[in-house]
């Protein structure tokens, strides 16, 4: 999964009229549809940075490892947008995509840890790219304090209910030791945030309206080296 899954409770996939083609706002994913959009956009805004005008169903299928056949049934469910022989705007594609998955516009985060991979999560567009801003980030050490990683100062966690109020934070990404997830994901569910994105090992435990993705490299090796050995 990526951002864009965050909001993936079992629904309808397909299109209801009256909303542009993009469903009611009450309307959601199944998780299917949406980590599969996720996954399309991730590839077409890269070809996008690439130079990229156009690109087929057949391409998202070679980046992705969707059948193209699925690739088409899942957009086609949305409206019309691409044509045959000539395929998709890109352009057009991300717009649509990032509206459906109602990931338009900027969402702002909170990171906790400036140390290599948080620094590493700072610095990259990856984030950007697809509208999400950190704005702050969190680190206890005394030697961190005040020093610039990427585009934001860094904080004591203390001062994240009231970062949190004043920027309209909407995620927290932890990128921390095992052992300190648990107390920090606490101090994002008090401040409010719903969503964390956790890069640690940890299993954390969080009221049922508060969603966490966790991100491991281990398990994505694992995964592959399934289908592979397979």
């Amino acid at each position: 999964m990526s951002f864009g899954d965050v909001a993936t409770k079992t629904g309808g996939g397909g299109a209801q009229q009256g909303d542009g083609g993009l469903g009611p706002l009450s309307d959601r994913l199944s998780l299917g549809v949406a980590a599969r959009l996720s996954r399309y956009l991730q590839v077409l805004t890269q070809a996008r940075k690439m130079g990229k005008e156009t690109i087929s169903s057949q391409e998202l299928s070679e980046y992705t490892h969707v059948n193209s056949t699925q690739i088409r049934r899942d957009l086609s469910g949305f409206g019309k947008f691409g044509k045959r022989g000539v395929g998709y705007n890109v352009d057009s594609l991300v717009s649509q995509i990032r509206k459906i998955l109602r990931t338009s516009g900027q969402h702002n985060i909170a990171l906790f840890g400036a140390g290599h991979l948080g620094k590493a999560i700072a610095s990259s567009d990856i984030f950007a790219d697809h509208g999400f801003r950190v704005v702050a980030i969190f680190d206890p050490d005394p030697a961190k304090l005040g020093e610039k990683v990427g585009p934001a100062l860094v904080r004591h966690p203390d001062d994240l209910k009231a970062m949190v109020e004043e920027e309209d934070i909407v995620v927290g990404v932890l990128a921390v030791p095992t052992a300190a997830a648990q107390a920090l994901a606490d101090k994002l569910v008090d401040a409010g945030v719903k969503i964390i994105f956790n890069y640690s090992e940890a299993l954390l435990q969080v009221p049922p309206e508060v969603t966490v993705h966790t991100s491991s490299p281990a398990v994505d090796l694992l995964y592959a080296l399934y289908f592979y050995l397979t």
